[in-house]
């Protein structure tokens, strides 16, 4: 108990004192996880509303496949993305492999079916509500979708959020294509694995106490958004 206490004043110490080492794992965590989240919405948001707002042969396989991919296990995209930027894959060419890139790259893929499958839900709703009026106004699906995008804002910004807590709690996929390389590649959650077997808990728990303080942070934020959009709402 008195080594769990001493590691518990160690790892605050760390974090009142801002260490170096925990600053730019911390940061280089968040970009990573930002700059995921932003190309992930740009595919996600737009597959949504094309989804949501228009019928095609096919559409209700494309659904099940997106529902489907939102449970896509983190090592098994990882491998993919691994497959795909190795020297003997399409995109080896590029050298991303271990690099913040790549695991930018295997955040927005592991991510993008998400924003894309709750972005189809939120803006549905919306357009089977607003379908006949919008209509009437000469306004086809396509677009439609800049007037329903608007007033789904606050649900949208939820689902940005969802993406951003869902990214930055990544191990696997970002352990496979970044390599863990330290002051290169190493973020939060993987920091942590390789620490805590390493036995230095108390970087372990500094970096654990401040993503979850992140993941709380972000779960207040999309609370408050729901409340802000209920409130516009009525």
């Amino acid at each position: 108990m008195n080594d769990v206490n001493a590691a518990f004043a160690a790892a605050a110490g760390l974090i009142v004192d801002a260490d170096p080492a925990v600053l730019g794992i911390v940061m280089l965590s968040l970009q990573v996880s930002v700059c995921a989240v932003a190309i992930a919405a740009v595919i996600g948001l737009s597959l949504g509303a094309l989804l949501a707002v228009t019928r095609f042969p096919g559409r209700g396989a494309v659904v099940v496949a997106l529902n489907a991919l939102m449970g896509l296990p983190p090592v098994v995209c990882g491998l993919l993305v691994y497959l795909l930027l190795s020297r003997s894959g399409p995109l080896g060419q590029w050298g991303l492999l271990f690099t913040p890139s790549a695991m930018i790259f295997a955040q927005a893929v592991l991510i993008a079916p998400i924003l894309a499958a709750l972005t189809r839900q939120v803006l549905e709703s919306y357009w089977e509500e607003y379908a006949e009026q919008l209509r009437s106004f000469g306004a086809g699906p396509c677009r439609a979708v800049p007037t329903l995008l608007w007033d789904g804002r606050f649900a949208l910004l939820t689902v940005l959020l969802a993406g951003f807590g869902r990214a930055s709690a990544e191990v696997g996929a970002v352990m496979i294509v970044g390599g863990n390389i330290e002051g290169y590649t190493r973020v939060m959650t993987t920091a942590i694995a390789l620490e805590t077997s390493k036995g230095d808990l108390p970087l372990a728990l500094a970096l654990g106490i401040v993503l979850m303080a992140i993941v709380l942070g972000v779960n207040a934020a999309a609370h408050a958004l729901r409340g802000n959009a209920t409130r516009w709402a009525g």
